[in-house]
Parts: C-alpha cells; structure tokens; sequence
C-alpha cells in the first residue's frame, strides 16, 4: 500500500471539504449497517474478565466479548492519546499525520473517518473526549476542525470526571456533564441511538457514532462511589512484574482503576441494550476498545508510551451484524490502530481513500483470510511528554508479533521478549546467543516496515526541529500556558 511521510511528502493537500477519492461518493446507503465505536482511554486488556482477570468486574463487556471477534494482541502502536486518535481518524502513520506529541492538533490533509462516511451517506456523530485540536484542553472548537462530525457533545481533554464539561454543536459557550460524565455521556449516546430508529424508515441514514470515554485514565479514585465500595484493595491480585515494595501502594491504584472500568462496563450494557431495544443491535458493527494501557506500577511505572504489553496492547472486539454470519472467535494477529478504519470502513461496505496507510483486517474478521506472519509497528518517535528522558524515556521503533517483542533504540537493538513463555516480559533475550537468528529475523521486518511506512528513525529533537514545533523546556507541548497555544498547536506541514 503506497505510504505518504508527513516530513517529506510534497504531494497537494486534501481539503477537509474535498470530495473523498475512492470513497464510492455515488454509492446508496441501502442497508449499509451503522457503526458504533466506544473507546476508553487508557484501560489496558489484561484487566478484564473475559482476558483472565478474576478480580475486575466486566460482566457486559464479557459477554460482547462472547459474541464479538476478539484481537486478543490488539496494539495501540504509538500508545498516547493525541497520536492514537489521529491514527485512528485518519488510518495514518503518526510520522504521516505528523501528530507524534499530545497536544497538537490533527491538519485536514487527510480524510478523516467521518467525512467517508459523510460521503457515503452516513449521519456521524462524537460524544466525550478529543484531544486532537491542540488549542487548549477547554477550548471551544469550532466546525471547521471538527473532522466532519455533525452530531458533537465534545471537550479537547479533562480528567475531573465529575464536573466535566463540553461543546455542543452550536454553542460556544461550555456545558456541564451531570454526575460522573461517563454515564451521561452514555446516555447521550443512548439517546443518539434511539433518536435514529425513531426516524421514518424511508429517510433514516446509517450511522457512525464514536462515544470517547476519559475513564480508567487518572485519578483513579474518583469514579462512582458504588463501585468504590465493591473493591477491597487489600484482597486484589498484583502482576507479577510489580515490584514487592510497591504493592501496597500499586493495590490501592488498582481498586480505584478498577472502580472506573467497573462503571464503564455499565455502560457498554446501557448501550447494548439500547441497541437491541431499538432493533438495531443486528444491522450495527459495534466495537469496543481503548486508546492504549496503563503501567500500574508493573516494572515500577504508570502511564503509558512505553513498549511494553501494559502499555502498548489494548481491548478490541468487534461484534457484527448477524447477516454477516461471522463466528465470534479469538484471533492471536497483531491488529494496529491505523488498520481500524479501513477495516471498518470495508466492513460497512465503503471504500478507503488512498490516504489510508493501515491494513484491512475485513476479510480476517469474515474469516476468508487467514495472518500467519502478521506483525504491528511500535513507535516513541519522541521521548517527551508521559515518560521523559529523565524516567528513562527513550526513542524506540519495534514490532509486536503474536508472539515476540522487538524493539531497538537509538543506541541499536534493546529488548526481546518472548511473550508466551514470559508473559511479565521480565526475561530481556537481546543478547541471549540461541535467540541472535530470531532477533535478526525480527530486525529484518522492523526495517522493512520503517522503510514502507517512511521513517528514517531520526531522533525526537531532529523530528521536532523538522516539524516546526515549538516546545516548552520539557522538551513537550505545554497545554498549560494560554500563550503557547497559538504558536504550539499548528505547525507548518510540508505534505
């Protein structure tokens, strides 16, 4: 698939009003099924029920999990949250899209999700978190850099999930959440739902609805107080890759977090529900996932960025309509976020544009294909941010197979891990002498996937310094400064 570099490209933009090349403009919706995509940010998918953990409470997303596709080694490849979604919105490389740091704000070069699915006769609509405007993380967003939603309850970014505020479609003026904003955001989408299957048969369109949740991302200790009270963070089962010294510490962190997951699977019921009451569920591809994991203290660390399976590998289920006639399954291939929406968009029976870079899993989803050698890039083009140098942050390019970690640093290769037999990745085997034929075999595709995706694997300060960005002596984007957002958050673009 031909791959456009953001630093280097010099081919004409795309403007986000443009029609969409290859997006089949003059097709009719028919019964082209809608597409419902909830996304949490930061819940990694070891901490579910229905991936092994006995402790967290996940009985309605279990369940979807029963009835879905489950890519049990499903990536986030560049694990924050401004990079994901703009990989995501656009099926680009994060060196293509050129959105490698938080805060910045995704140009209108390429065509986004939502405006193929306006072009081919979708409703489309966002509900909750953004955090691809690189304004302000309250700032109003105005239509233009909206990506082509037209149904829109949004703010840039906030974690104080019980006084959390957004933008409508027409107001420039912030509105409140009521109560813990997860649940009214579901609601919201609850409503969206309904709303549409009340519409006359004859013009009811299709829809593409995107519901982005801020929960388990901390604080961890403030989600709904009945789920707090359900768990005792005295009895909860610590990954054996925590430290000891710090377990005391790591289990209060877990009770909070798992508060926050236990409430969102409450949510995934509501929208199910909601779905099946309003005789949608069969003609609906619903997908659950997040925007990557969450350290927890495993190897003494939080957050995410790193290249390790706490931080890099993520929930993805994707449930289909039942004429689909697709068995729910677990699948062991790597699926990476700039495959989602080709993917997504074959399933519903859309054409890609050319500017998509990921891969279309369809035909594995409808089981005509099979992935015996599949791998997913992993990226830090630049070590700012959620772990700086000093935290041992590092420039890195790897690749997660179904069964192997490879990564290399600047300095050269870094770390294998056999993930089967070492599943805690506590074993580095980089410079193990049985494992120097599979480290190269490895260093081969990692090469070959740099090569077709276009990076050079220049350093973070080099890409920076090309880029135009301007950051703050921490070496990242400052969301805090009023003053910085006009000159941090549109840099120029050369392709």
């Amino acid at each position: 698939m031909k791959r456009r570099h953001f630093l280097t490209s010099s081919a004409s933009a795309l403007a986000a009003t443009s029609p969409v090349p290859g997006a089949a403009a003059a097709q009719t919706p028919g019964k082209r099924p809608n597409i419902v995509y909830l996304f949490s940010d930061q819940w990694r998918t070891m901490d579910h029920g229905y991936m092994g953990n006995a402790d967290v409470r996940t009985p309605n997303i279990d369940l979807l999990a029963d009835q879905s596709v489950n890519f049990t080694n499903a990536v986030s490849g560049i694990p924050v949250c401004c990079p994901h979604r703009a990989c995501l919105l656009t099926g680009q490389y994060p060196l293509s899209h050129g959105l490698f740091l938080n805060d910045l704000r995704l140009n209108t070069k390429a065509p986004s999700f939502a405006q193929v699915l306006n072009t081919a006769g979708y409703d489309t609509g966002y509900i909750g978190k953004w955090h691809i405007d690189g304004t302000g993380r309250s700032a109003y967003i105005p239509p233009e850099r909206r990506q082509g939603f037209d149904y829109w309850k949004v703010l840039e970014c906030t974690h104080n999930y019980n006084k959390s505020r957004y933008f409508d479609q027409t107001e420039k003026e912030s509105k409140v959440w009521e109560g813990y904003d997860a649940y009214a955001q579901t609601r919201d989408a609850v409503s969206y739902i309904r709303n549409h299957a009340a519409q006359p048969s004859g013009s009811r369109k299709p829809f593409g609805l995107f519901l982005s949740w801020g929960p388990p991302h901390a604080p961890y200790r403030t989600g709904p107080t009945k789920w707090l009270d359900r768990y005792d963070d005295r009895k909860l089962t610590l990954r054996q890759n925590v430290p000891p010294q710090l377990g005391k510490q790591a289990q209060s962190t877990y009770a909070g977090y798992y508060a926050h997951c236990s409430a969102l699977d409450e949510c995934v019921g509501w929208l199910v529900a909601a779905l099946k009451e309003s005789g949608q569920l069969e003609n609906t591809i619903l997908v659950y996932t997040s925007d990557h994991g969450d350290m927890l203290h495993s190897r003494g660390q939080l957050k995410k960025q790193r290249p390790w399976d706490e931080s890099i590998r993520v929930p993805f289920l994707v449930r289909c309509p039942s004429s689909f006639k697709v068995k729910p399954r677990r699948l062991e291939a790597p699926i990476n976020t700039p495959d989602i929406m080709p993917t997504l968009l074959s399933l519903a029976g859309v054409k890609a544009p050319e500017s998509v870079e990921g891969e279309n899993f369809a035909e594995v989803i409808r089981g005509n294909r099979k992935l015996e050698d599949n791998h997913a890039l992993i990226t830090c083009p630049s070590p700012f941010g959620q772990w700086p140098r000093t935290q041992g942050g590092r420039e890195y390019r790897g690749i997660r197979t179904r069964r192997y970690t490879y990564t290399r640093s600047l300095e050269g290769p870094w770390e294998l891990f056999d993930n089967q037999e070492d599943p805690f990745q506590q074993h580095n085997l980089i410079k193990t002498a049985t494992h120097r034929a599979l480290r190269d075999e490895l260093e081969d595709k990692l090469k070959a996937r740099l090569l077709a995706t276009g990076d050079d694997f220049a350093s973070g300060d080099e890409l920076i310094k090309r880029c135009g960005y301007r950051v703050d002596a921490r070496g990242t984007v400052s969301y805090r400064d009023p003053k910085a957002w006009g000159q941090l958050s549109v840099p120029a673009r050369t392709g």
